[in-house]
């Protein structure tokens, strides 16, 4: 087994992305003792995925307007629809306070 090199301390980020572009981590880590039965307890997307159906031209003003604001369409759509819920709710509590 030939002698591993000591991996050097970075001072950022980027610093290391560039060490490791250059260097093989082979003569940095002995990957034979890295476990190979580990596993992700219990993960689940944060996100769903759906389909929903929309016009051509409702779906062209959301893009436009996405556009417009530098976002991509998708989070655009997922912005409205998370502000509309807010106010539905809000709308909701005060209904059932009064």
């Amino acid at each position: 087994m030939k002698k591993l090199k000591k991996i050097p301390k970075f001072k950022n980020e980027k610093q290391e992305k560039e060490f490791w572009s250059k260097n093989d981590s082979v003569d940095y880590i002995d990957w034979s003792k890295a476990r190979s039965d580990f596993k992700f307890s219990n993960l689940k997307p944060s996100t769903e995925t759906i389909s929903l159906r929309l016009s051509k031209s409702m779906l062209n003003e959301l893009k436009t307007i996405a556009n417009e604001k530098d976002v991509p369409y998708q989070s655009f759509i997922k912005i409205i629809l998370d502000e509309r819920i807010k106010n539905e709710i809000k709308r909701r509590s005060v209904r059932h306070k009064v």
